[in-house]
């Protein structure tokens, strides 16, 4: 009885606090409108330039759209928040909650944004994906691994004074694994590749998210106290 009064509590810190991110970004409209006006755009571009665009380049660049994006996103969960509001949520609340909050926050913008650079694609050129199921579920996969990657080390860099260039290093290295399994999922989603397999790619993803979870379990207290 007394677990689940504990798990009880924490569910409904981490539901306050997600409530509060999605409270300010409501409030800053602009910051979300920024974003979509940058998907958008590149997508316009992207197909203004090329015509008729191959299969694995429409993968390619969707997957760069979104990788992108993601980090413009992700990059701001810490950088607005100030050294007076840091301390004030230090006393609030446990570390752990604070930061699954946000990367509760990051992974649905990041899968948002996943859906509308999707939609983008499908109306500014032909549909080219066959198994949709497998596609969003690459999509999903794909938003869930940014938002840990992003989520996890922009917590580092905002502790640093060149924040922006500590976090295109320490997350270059790391996404690379998840880019390249999920570039494979999707060929497989458009039936560009005949690998049945790809339950195992599924796993690896998986595999790749739950190990940056746990270190991020393990290092963000620490990062928390400083």
């Amino acid at each position: 009885m007394t677990n689940f009064v504990a798990e009880d509590r924490i569910m409904q810190a981490i539901f306050s606090l997600l409530v509060k991110e999605f409270t300010l970004e409501w409030r800053q409209k602009h910051s979300f409108g920024a974003l979509l006006l940058y998907v958008l755009a590149t997508i316009f571009i992207v197909f203004s330039v090329i015509k008729n665009i191959a299969p694995d380049v429409w993968i390619a660049l969707f997957w760069i759209i979104v990788l992108f994006a993601s980090a413009n996103a992700s990059a701001r969960s810490f950088y607005q928040e100030s050294g007076a509001r840091q301390l004030f949520y230090y006393q609030l609340t446990h570390s752990l909650n604070f930061i699954f909050s946000k990367f509760l926050y990051n992974f649905i913008l990041l899968f948002l944004i996943g859906l509308l650079t999707w939609l983008g694609f499908i109306f500014f050129s032909k549909a080219i994906v066959r198994d949709y199921g497998l596609f969003v579920l690459t999509i999903v996969l794909g938003c869930l691994s940014f938002s840990t990657i992003f989520t996890f080390i922009s917590a580092i860099a905002n502790k640093t004074p060149n924040g922006s260039s500590l976090m295109a290093i320490l997350s270059f290295p790391l996404m690379i694994p998840v880019i390249l399994t999920l570039l494979k999922l999707s060929a497989q989603a458009c039936r560009l590749m005949q690998d049945t397999g790809y339950v195992k790619d599924i796993i690896i993803l998986l595999s790749i998210n739950g190990m940056l979870i746990g270190v991020m379990i393990f290092l963000f207290p620490f990062v928390w106290r400083d």
